[in-house]
């Protein structure tokens, strides 16, 4: 099904749940990754020694991602590519030169910051032989009591400054990554427009330009329907089927017609 002719009616306010879906495993690395470094920043600054177990487990989830992939020479691609895209916009119409140029800049110094990193990213961390014992004792379910780890029990009841001090060690090879990462999805994500959208009896699919292969796909729901979207798709096509969420058990399709926001970002 395609977009349908029917209009569609939207309420005066509203509040649209973002869903993401990657469409090439480059990008969704990028997106896993952004998502544990979400994790990692929420917890890394709080006291609480839960808050702390928190923050270690999500730098264990980035140690074993950056280990899978070559995700420094991806990140270089992604820059260079975005970097030599936009330096042809320099003297196109409507484009806000000095803002342009900030842009510029900022991919250039996040090149330069990946490319002074010496070894792969992520080296620091992988091979600390603290982080190495709660890594292998995370694969045992509910193995990392203080009986598991006494020497980790003993550094979570260390003073903050003491795991601020490991964690900047920790991540010394990794905030330039991140920080080319995010650079990377601000621009895939700021460079589509939104679509308004009727899918038919709750799906919808439609094919994608091979010549302009779209990056990420966004679709927006409106949090008061109780539906969300399963999307699966590739660089050629792709097919959205909504489903209800129950308060219990499995979810169910939802065969009702859909209004939602749908954003192909294809930088």
């Amino acid at each position: 099904m395609g977009c349908s002719s029917r209009p569609i009616r939207e309420k005066a306010v509203s509040t649209l749940i973002t869903y993401e879906h990657p469409l090439n495993e480059r990008i969704r690395t990028f997106l896993r990754l952004e998502h544990q470094f979400g994790q990692l920043d929420h917890f890394i600054h709080q006291e609480d020694p839960k808050a702390t177990r928190a923050a270690i487990a999500a730098l264990l989830e980035i140690i074993s991602i950056t280990a899978r992939a070559d995700v420094k020479n991806d990140i270089l691609k992604e820059l260079d590519r975005h970097l030599g895209t936009l330096s042809g916009m320099t003297n196109q119409r409507g484009i806000d030169p000095e803002a342009l140029e900030q842009l510029l800049t900022d991919m250039r110094r996040a090149i330069e910051a990946i490319q002074n990193i010496p070894g792969p990213i992520g080296h620091t961390s992988r091979e600390d032989d603290f982080l190495k014992g709660i890594a292998q004792r995370s694969s045992i379910p509910g193995a990392t009591c203080s009986f598991d780890l006494p020497h980790f029990h003993h550094w979570l009841t260390q003073p903050s400054e003491v795991h601020q001090e490991r964690f900047g060690n920790w991540l010394h090879d990794l905030r330039p990554a991140m920080d080319g990462i995010q650079l990377i999805l601000m621009l895939i994500r700021s460079s589509g427009t939104s679509r308004r959208i009727l899918a038919e009896g709750g799906f919808f699919q439609e094919a994608l330009d091979a010549q302009l292969p779209a990056q990420i796909l966004r679709v927006g729901v409106d949090a008061e329907t109780g539906i969300f979207p399963e999307i699966s798709g590739h660089k050629n096509r792709f097919s959205i089927r909504f489903m209800n969420a129950e308060p219990r058990g499995r979810a169910s399709q939802h065969n009702e017609d859909v209004n939602f926001r749908l954003t192909c970002c294809v930088f």
